[in-house]
């Protein structure tokens, strides 16, 4: 597979809610870096931190441009967010259902065919007040 079909496959993953297709294309040593938060490193972890977000959020991603390096080293991918607030996350709103949409991206490193780092942001600021409201 392409970067851009790597970044693709884990994209579609996501959307199918499959967490193992998800895992069975990153890394061993897979580094997450989270919006505004620390990396997560390893496999485990990650897929720990998937759990936690399946228990708290309902996600879709829409809208998606993938983009790859010439080195098939590097993939970006451009989405929007539209998603559905289920549980209270620590530190956060009072989870009531709350639907959400937002602009995000994430950065994927491809080693040896696998992703071996991902790296998501968008603005914080403009979930809590969609969820405040």
């Amino acid at each position: 597979m392409t970067t851009t079909e790597i970044a693709e496959a884990y994209l579609a993953a996501f959307n199918q809610g499959d967490t193992a297709a998800m895992l069975d294309l990153v890394s061993e040593d897979i580094a997450h870096h989270v919006n505004e938060g620390g990396v997560r490193t390893g496999k485990e972890t990650f897929s720990e931190f998937n759990a936690h977000m399946t228990r708290c959020y309902k996600e879709r991603l829409e809208d998606i441009v993938v983009f790859g390096t010439a080195d098939a080293t590097r993939a970006a991918a451009e989405f929007t967010v539209c998603g559905e607030y289920l549980a209270t996350d620590a530190g956060l709103p009072e989870a009531k259902g709350q639907t959400y949409k937002l602009p995000a991206g994430s950065f994927f490193t491809i080693t040896s065919g696998k992703i071996s780092r991902i790296t998501t942001y968008y603005n914080l600021s403009n979930w809590i007040a969609q969820v405040s409201a």
